[in-house]
């Protein structure tokens, strides 16, 4: 590119003018194997904001600055990820990721929902969607997702919207997701994370209340053994969460307080880190003190213990007593600590 541009540079015989410099300089896009986001604010003049990958795009959560009310953001990217852009007030706005290509965001900061993306089709299908919804109640857009997915089940957008409306609520509705997820799959049957997300969703039906917590086997970051023979308090918690997602981190606290309040011998908690950088999740459990058992292979959606277990969202869980008899599952926080202290009493 360095080549290129320096021959440009020369107008019959001459250096370019300045002003046709800095065109050619800032008319140039990505390289191939990066992505480029670039935008501009209206009424966030300065400051930050956050991005996350849900499939590997980044390895750990990001910041952005922004001065004058404008930023720009460039990643090494070889194929296609999803990325998530998380502002102060938790807001979150989806962006996907292409290699060799940009995309351009803009947009009132106090209405978030109305912020632009544009660039590529991927990504203005998806800021369509959000226009369509952006005042429609709940179900009406949990149906419009429906409606979106059926017609683009190869849009990466697709899978975002999957887990959105319909696995990472508080309500999930795991047969519709599996249906959904089959159409996905159908169009795009090289996809990892979807055929992770398919089997996930099979395994749901394994964990139902009632039921008995699969065999499995994995190791810890410390490297030691850890299956589901280790589950024998009385109650015992298995836990999703990740540096990226706010949630997630706020459960781990709150289990810290209960193991602190039950004391380990009561109260059992293994949790999987979905990071795909082990030094993050490192970094996170020495600052939130969190000692107890943590699985983090940097696989992310890929560790062969969601699958088996059927946890499919971060954050997920799956309580269980001391013979393995699985009392409930993919409890919202206030509810886990309600149903740990009913236990426990």
């Amino acid at each position: 590119m360095k080549r290129t541009l320096h021959n440009s540079l020369l107008w019959s015989g001459k250096a370019l003018p300045f002003y046709l410099f800095i065109f050619f300089l800032f008319s140039c896009g990505p390289d191939k194997g990066t992505f480029r986001m670039e935008g501009e604010f209206k009424g966030f003049n300065q400051g930050e904001f956050f991005v996350y990958s849900t499939d590997g795009g980044i390895r750990k959560l990001d910041t952005i600055g922004v001065k004058g009310g404008r930023f720009t953001y460039q990643r090494p990217l070889d194929s296609t990820a999803t990325f998530v852009l998380v502002f102060p007030n938790y807001s979150e706005i989806p962006v996907i990721g292409v290699s060799g290509t940009s995309v351009e965001i803009k947009g009132d900061a106090s209405h978030l929902k109305e912020i632009e993306v544009k660039g590529t089709k991927e990504n203005e299908l998806m800021t369509a969607f959000r226009m369509k919804v952006s005042e429609m109640t709940p179900p009406e857009a949990i149906r419009e997702a429906a409606d979106f997915i059926t017609e683009n089940p190869a849009s990466l957008a697709s899978i975002y919207l999957l887990n959105r409306y319909y696995i990472q609520t508080p309500t999930p509705d795991y047969k519709k997701a599996f249906e959904l997820a089959k159409a996905i799959q159908k169009a795009k049957p090289d996809n990892k994370r979807i055929n992770a997300l398919v089997k996930g969703l099979e395994g749901l039906n394994a964990i139902s209340n009632g039921g008995t917590l699969p065999k499995f086997t994995g190791t810890d970051i410390k490297g030691k053994p850890i299956s589901n023979g280790d589950l024998y308090a009385k109650v015992n918690v298995i836990t999703t969460w990740s540096t990226w997602n706010y949630d997630s981190q706020n459960i781990q606290r709150q289990l810290k307080r209960l193991e602190k309040e039950k004391g380990s011998s009561q109260l059992k908690i293994v949790s999987i880190c979905l990071d795909a950088n082990v030094k993050e999740c490192r970094k996170m459990m020495d600052r939130d003190s969190i000692t107890w058992c943590t699985i983090c292979d940097e696989r992310m959606w890929d560790n062969p213990i969601l699958t088996k277990l059927g946890l499919s969202k971060v954050p997920d869980n799956i309580i269980t007593d001391s013979r393995g008899k699985i009392l409930a599952h993919s409890l919202p926080v206030a509810e886990l600590n309600k149903k740990i202290d009913e236990l426990l009493k």
